[in-house]
């Protein structure tokens, strides 16, 4: 797996809109932003687009966008600027075998998990599941959020994987397991399966998370998950924030008792409370890397 050239002041960064629209004042605000951190930016035509209300232009619209930005060799990073809905209208016609050739540095996640998934494994580079520049940097930048996103993009070997103080790993089921780190958005992931777009899961480390979900519709999904062996394939488990995610019905019946009743012949190694997510602070997760996760020490590892 390839991991992208590390950016320096100066480079150009692309700030790319691939799932729902920002008003025109937020992507001015958002470029400026980049620009103010020491890099040229390029903004694509997707920011300034919606249709429908909730996606940024249509899926060649985007797919176009994307094409160009990672054929750009000026480009040294793609930011987006947002999650939200509709980057599925696009993977069919993006160029996977072009971007293969032209590896960068793509960061997003939510809606932007269908990306991130297919660049790990049609294009075999290490994607960030990290700050998008709206929803993350534009008014919620905090100091954890911009160090994890620093560290992972200019990671040196190896990287521990930290939470903010006072919020500790927790764990589910023990062991140990090894592998590469892959996954996202939990819908977005379960929305793919059936489809030449699917998450592999074998021999992976299986990173989860989601928002404004009901415990019921997660329930669900984590049972699409294990009928279709996603869960079992893999060689471990990583639960990151579950933002919003409430049972309204049974207050007492959580997430995480949903997930332990989900697993609960599960014989591998299962992590929670990872703060990676639609979470504020939250960790940056190099997506492609390698993984180690060891419980006994509640321990998370990518090395290069």
């Amino acid at each position: 797996m390839i991991f992208p050239e590390k950016l320096r002041k100066g480079d150009t960064i692309a700030i790319i809109a691939p799932s729902s629209p920002v008003t025109k004042e937020q992507a001015v605000l958002c470029k400026k932003l980049v620009e103010d951190m020491g890099y040229k930016v390029k903004m694509g035509k997707c920011n300034y687009l919606s249709i429908h209300g909730y996606s940024a232009g249509t899926g060649e619209e985007k797919a176009k966008e994307i094409n160009e930005m990672f054929a750009d060799t000026e480009i040294k990073a793609i930011w987006c600027i947002r999650g939200g809905d509709t980057s599925s209208h696009a993977m069919d016609k993006i160029d996977f075998n072009m971007i293969k050739n032209n590896p960068k540095i793509f960061v997003g996640y939510s809606d932007v998990t269908n990306l991130n998934i297919n660049f790990n494994q049609k294009c075999g580079f290490v994607t960030f599941h990290g700050p998008m520049v709206k929803s993350n940097m534009l008014n919620a930048y905090d100091e954890f959020t911009r160090t994890s996103f620093e560290k992972a993009l200019n990671m040196q070997g190896e990287l521990i994987l930290r939470n903010p103080i006072g919020e500790d790993f927790k764990v589910m089921f023990d062991g140990t397991a090894e592998g590469t780190i892959v996954g996202g958005n939990l819908s977005l992931i379960v929305s793919m399966i059936g489809t030449e777009y699917e998450i592999d899961t074998k021999g992976k480390i299986l990173f989860i998370e989601d928002v404004d979900e009901n415990v019921r519709r997660l329930d669900r999904m984590m049972y699409q998950l294990k009928y279709s062996n996603k869960l079992e394939e893999a060689a471990g488990i990583i639960f990151g924030d579950f933002s919003d995610c409430i049972n309204e019905k049974d207050e007492a019946y959580t997430v995480v008792e949903m997930l332990k009743d989900v697993l609960a012949d599960y014989k591998k190694p299962v992590m929670y409370n990872i703060k990676s997510g639609h979470c504020f602070p939250m960790s940056t997760i190099p997506l492609g890397c390698n993984c180690v996760m060891d419980t006994k020490l509640k321990m998370i590892k990518f090395y290069i």
